[in-house]
């Protein structure tokens, strides 16, 4: 019996251990932005996870590096700016009118199916900010479509891997 006091704490950290080291698997889905015709600066986007009660969870994507602008993406800003953790998936300048980039979002495996939504937020310097340019439910079925913004995104082609 004393020999098995000694097991059950050495389990339960080998338990923890485990758990806080085990990674979440990422499927890798192409993603392409083609925005609207408009003149002015670049437009600012920014790609979330939301989960099943609405609220950000993890930012996927940002394009545009300046960040003191980020606070432009206020709803956004609201859950980025508390923690102003790293951000792996900052990609470059912004996008201007009629232009298109194509990037890899790392979307969770675990999150697929299970109520997450993936929210296009956009923002062009002394024009408007759409909080919800372009959002939908993220589902196997979405993730190889092709979805239209209602703001400076004319569409969102994706192309899970």
């Amino acid at each position: 019996m004393k020999s098995l006091y000694k097991i059950i704490p050495a389990l339960m950290v080998a338990g923890f251990l485990l758990t806080a080291f085990t990674t979440t698997n990422s499927k890798a889905v192409k993603c392409m932005i083609q925005m609207t015709n408009y003149t002015g600066e670049g437009a600012y986007v920014v790609v979330s996870l939301l989960n099943p009660e609405g609220e950000y969870e993890e930012t996927l994507y940002v394009q545009g590096k300046d960040s003191e602008w980020y606070s432009e993406i206020s709803e956004w800003w609201k859950f980025y700016g508390k923690r102003r953790p790293n951000i792996d998936a900052i990609s470059g300048e912004t996008i201007s009118g009629g232009e298109r980039t194509v990037t890899i979002l790392k979307i969770p495996e675990n999150k697929i199916d299970k109520g997450y939504t993936l929210r296009f937020e956009t923002s062009v310097e002394d024009q408007n900010y759409y909080t919800d340019d372009l959002q939908f439910p993220l589902t196997t079925e979405n993730l190889k479509s092709k979805k239209e913004g209602k703001g400076w995104i004319r569409y969102v082609r994706l192309l899970a891997n």
